[in-house]
């Protein structure tokens, strides 16, 4: 086994697929695992070195010797994603949990020494409904169609995940602030460089194919809007979504009513591989105005060398300075509200010089802070700390 080595468990979209090919660039053993077998999850992700079975009497003991195998492969398990402190084929056995505890495959990792690392996925993760909600200015869990779904998320199952997951991992990375309940805990540390991009595949000079142009004049200020899963993510008859999507759509319209030569170019549920080729022909990227922080869209933004609007929540910035001062002050994300994202969009589309002037901060922003070589020499000297 060599020392410096890491099993991935679990994607976290493509961040950890890029994570660890560059750390196998600089020495590391570093393979990721899918444990997701959703089919419609798959667009998500770039690459896996390995996949679980689906559990059959074969599955069950083809995952079993990987799992065993793993043991004596690596020294760090990083995992991701809410409630998934887990590795197969534990989790497909029924009972197993009844009979030996939630996570007991986690608590056997501790037991012979090996580091657990997680990152921290969503405004659920370690954080309730209550303490959520009471984020000002917005009351985000208002508009989002998770708050009657206490299975997915209720303040008993978010405290009580938030609990186990503290206890059990030596390190948890988040990004964002949403300093609140369980990520207030000394382990909890804000990390851009988990939530990290391949400078290459995200480059504002790739090819584009002929099949993906987008059919609007050269002229037309084009700008881009995603959601990800977004029949699941929009509530109420107005569609609303926590990325302010309906916001957006009655900007743009307003704009086109006003005589500005502008198209919302909107996407959801495509695989980001092929995404980024809309992405670099938009002139401005758009996202939440009611959350407080970005997500992946913004971040690939970055890479493309776009502007990006979004709401960037002060308290959750002076919570993010303690850790990583620079990133705060260096971060060109323009910040909207619902109030002010019109004025700031008009702003962008009637000033070229200033859409490029922020654009290129944006590529050098993403290059320092999130692109996956330099993403892989921080973690290398983190990793190396629990060794």
């Amino acid at each position: 086994m060599k020392e410096k080595s890491i099993l991935f468990v679990g994607q976290c979209y493509y961040n950890h697929y890029y994570l660890s090919r560059e750390l196998r660039k600089i020495g590391w053993q570093a393979d990721l695992l899918n444990m997701d077998l959703n089919p419609s999850d798959q667009i998500f992700y770039h690459g896996q070195d390995y996949v679980v079975s689906r559990f059959t009497l074969y599955g069950f003991f083809k995952n079993l010797i990987f799992f065993i195998c793993a043991l004596f492969r690596y020294n760090i398990f990083h995992f991701a994603n809410a409630e998934n402190l887990r590795m197969a084929p534990f989790c497909q056995v029924p009972g197993f949990y009844k009979i030996f505890g939630k996570y007991a495959e986690v608590k056997f990792l501790k037991f012979i020494g090996k580091k657990i690392f997680y990152t921290n996925n969503g405004c659920r993760d370690g954080v309730t409904i209550s303490s959520f909600n009471s984020w000002e200015p917005y009351r985000v869990c208002d508009i989002c169609p998770w708050k009657n779904r206490p299975e997915i998320c209720s303040d008993e199952k978010n405290a009580k995940w938030g609990k186990l997951r503290n206890k059990f991992c030596d390190y948890i990375g988040i990004l964002g602030g949403n300093r609140i309940d369980y990520n207030t805990a000394s382990h909890v540390h804000e990390s851009p460089w988990i939530y990290c991009l391949d400078k290459t595949v995200w480059n504002p000079d790739i090819i584009i194919p002929a099949n993906y142009r987008l059919p609007f004049n050269k002229t037309t200020i084009k700008i881009f809007h995603s959601v990800g899963n977004y029949e699941l993510r929009s509530h109420g008859k107005d569609l609303k979504t926590i990325k302010s999507t309906e916001i957006w759509f009655n900007i743009v319209n307003r704009l086109k009513n006003e005589n500005y030569d502008v198209e919302l170019i909107f996407f959801k549920d495509v695989p980001n591989s092929k995404l980024k080729y809309y992405q670099v022909q938009a002139d401005i990227f758009v996202d939440m105005l009611t959350y407080g922080f970005f997500g992946a869209n913004v971040r690939e933004a970055m890479m493309l060398g776009k502007p990006a609007i979004c709401f960037l929540r002060p308290e959750w910035l002076e919570s993010m300075r303690a850790e990583v001062p620079d990133y705060v002050k260096e971060l060109p994300v323009i910040s909207a509200t619902p109030e002010t994202a019109y004025d700031e969009l008009k702003r962008l589309i009637e000033d070229k010089s200033l859409r490029e002037s922020v654009g290129f901060k944006m590529r050098n922003f993403g290059l320092k802070w999130h692109a996956s070589d330099q993403a892989a020499l921080k973690a290398d000297k983190i990793y190396s700390k629990f060794l």
